[in-house]
C-alpha cells in the first residue's frame, strides 16, 4: 500500500497502519502508537490557521488567515501553512539550516521567530508537488469526541498501595503502626 495524508498534507501514513481493508479507519488500538499520535494530533489541527498568516495578521484580524493545509515537524511542535507560506517554510527548511532542527522542541518556534523577523523565501522559491485524490473517497476521521470515547473505552483505573512502595534502602514498607502518634489532621502553614 501507499503513504497518504489524511486532513492536512504533510504528516504521511501508510494505509495498512491505518485503514481497514474496507477503507475505514481502524480503532485506534490498532493503530501504531506514532500513527495514533499524529491522527489524534490532526483532529485538533484540522481547523486551524497558517502560523505565518496569523504572524502576519494576528487576533485582531484573525480573518484574514487562510486555513492550514499542511503540517510539518511533530505533534506539539508542528508548523501548519497554507499554500502560500509552505514556500517560505522550506525555503527556512532546506537554505536555513530549519533541518538541523528536526525533532527538537524548538522546531516551531524557530520557524516562527525566523518568519516574524521578516524573512521570506526569494520570489518564485518552488514549493512540492502534491498529487491530490478525491478526499471524497477517504474516510472522515473519528471526533474528538469519539477518539476520547475509544480511549477510555474498558480502561479500568488500578488501585495502587503506596504501603507496597517503600524506600529502597532495605528497609520495610511502612505498616499501619507505623503511624501510631503522628497526628495527620494538622494543619500546616501556607506561606
Amino acid at each position: 500500500m501507499a503513504k497518504v495524508s489524511v486532513g492536512l498534507r504533510g504528516w504521511r501514513f501508510e494505509e495498512s497502519e491505518i485503514f481497514t481493508e474496507e477503507g475505514e479507519f481502524k480503532p485506534l488500538d490498532d493503530i501504531p502508537e506514532d500513527a495514533r499520535k499524529r491522527l489524534v494530533r490532526l483532529i485538533t489541527l484540522v481547523e486551524e490557521p497558517c502560523d505565518a498568516c496569523y504572524l502576519v495578521h494576528g487576533d485582531e484580524e484573525i480573518q484574514q488567515c487562510r486555513q492550514a493545509r499542511i503540517v510539518y515537524g511533530e505533534p506539539g511542535e508542528e508548523v501548519l501553512l497554507c499554500d502560500q507560506h509552505e514556500p517560505d517554510f522550506l525555503y527556512w527548511f532546506r537554505e536555513q539550516d530549519g533541518r538541523d532542527l528536526v525533532g527538537d522542541a524548538v522546531f516551531a518556534d524557530a520557524f516562527h521567530e525566523w518568519f516574524a523577523g521578516g524573512e521570506r523565501a526569494p520570489e518564485g522559491y518552488a514549493g512540492l508537488e502534491y498529487v491530490d485524490t478525491d478526499p471524497d473517497e477517504l474516510p472522515s476521521p473519528p471526533d474528538a469526541e469519539e477518539i476520547q470515547a475509544r480511549l477510555v473505552e474498558g480502561f479500568e483505573g488500578e488501585r495502587i498501595n503506596l504501603r507496597d512502595y517503600g524506600p529502597d534502602d532495605g528497609s520495610t514498607p511502612l505498616e499501619e503502626d507505623d503511624l501510631d502518634g503522628v497526628d495527620l489532621g494538622t494543619d500546616y502553614p501556607t506561606k
